[in-house]
């Protein structure tokens, strides 16, 4: 199955007429991307009535890539290759050699500033887009303009803010009439914020489906002659029904000095000489609630595609995947994580499968 990595190159291929990628795209001149953050193929196609313009277009589905989370799948779409080599590894990672964390997502750390052009090195399809004189834009809130993320996922950009649903589809309107030829990326994340907060099909959850829904068929209409929009998204989501919590089994984190990743997918950096006992303990405390695999056997099975030899220590010295509906995170460190009700990370359909959807004028 096609992952998210092969929309920077069909995209790219759209343009410089080399025949559509991998997803066979046809030419165009004018190319919309709207990403809705959260939007699984799976979850759409359990809500139909209330996506009708979306469900309507349904015809394809791609894989996110692990971890299936937000900045991970952000760069995936964005450089055209996957987290083992652009390296947004999971929501919080491990800066290597310095025993500390970086949450990818805020783009916070202790200590010293990571830089996002170096922490992120492949060029993204922004800026390879540039040499063939299209113009990128990327219409989105305001407050992620300039972030460290953004810095790292979205070189080569023009940065359009836009808040309101309104502010988007204007826009996106006026980006891809600004040039002759133009990519505009348009991101939408409040499903995902409903989800987390009230799982994904609960009533508020479907109400912003519905906004979605009606936020596409803008943009569709909002197309010039000649253009496309094609919406995908990041990830898609489980609702929990299994918690694991760190504070209350301390065995977990014996002998791991940093507890990295989601709560679906745990990178566990060791003490010296640990790995071997956490790998042990974890697969004894969690059974078959999840998968937990040292670094050779996560990186050899290909969970994160091919690894650059550079970037391997930032995969946890131990990795568990959580399977069916459980998560696993720290009440007490991690409160907001740990009162979620819907989660995303791991390699159950729910969350891998996402639509990739194409409307024409």
């Amino acid at each position: 199955m096609a992952t998210l990595a092969d929309i920077a190159g069909s995209v790219h291929a759209t343009f410089d007429g080399a025949g559509g990628g991998t997803l066979g795209l046809d030419p165009a001149e004018k190319v919309c991307l709207l990403i809705v953050d959260g939007m699984g193929a799976d979850l759409l196609a359990a809500h139909p009535s209330r996506a009708p313009f979306l469900s309507a277009a349904l015809s394809r589905v791609l894989t996110a890539g692990l971890p299936s989370s937000t900045p991970t799948s952000l760069a995936t779409i964005g450089t055209g290759v996957l987290s083992g080599n652009h390296g947004m590894l999971g929501i919080t990672v491990a800066v290597p050699g310095e025993n500390r964390l970086l949450n990818c997502l805020r783009w916070k750390t202790d200590g010293p500033p990571v830089d996002p052009l170096t922490w992120q090195p492949v060029d993204t399809v922004f800026q390879r887009l540039a040499r063939l004189d299209v113009a990128s834009s990327y219409v989105a809130p305001a407050a992620f303009d300039g972030a460290g993320l953004t810095e790292a996922v979205y070189r080569g950009v023009r940065y359009v803010p836009a808040d309101t649903l309104d502010e988007r589809v204007a826009g996106v309107h006026a980006a891809l009439r600004a040039t002759p030829r133009a990519y505009v990326t348009c991101y939408y994340g409040e499903l995902d914020a409903m989800g987390h907060m009230t799982g994904w099909g609960s009533p508020e959850w479907l109400d912003q489906l519905t906004i979605v829904d009606g936020l596409a068929e803008r943009l569709a209409a909002a197309l010039p002659p000649g253009g496309v929009l094609y919406v995908t998204a990041d990830h898609g989501m489980i609702n929990a029904t299994d918690k694991v919590d760190l504070d209350h089994h301390p065995e977990l984190t014996e002998g791991v000095a940093l507890v990295g990743g989601e709560a679906r997918l745990r990178h566990l950096y060791t003490v010296p000489g640990a790995a071997g006992a956490v790998l042990q303990t974890w697969r004894s405390v969690l059974g078959d609630r999840a998968r937990v695999a040292t670094r050779e056997e996560a990186v050899d099975a290909g969970w994160f595609g091919p690894v650059d030899p550079a970037l391997l220590g930032r995969v946890g010295d131990v990795v568990a995947v959580a399977d069916g509906e459980c998560v696993i995170a720290s009440s007490g460190k991690e409160p907001l994580e740990w009162s979620m009700t819907g989660y995303h990370g791991s390699l159950t359909p729910a969350e891998q499968n996402v639509p990739f959807l194409e409307i024409r004028r």
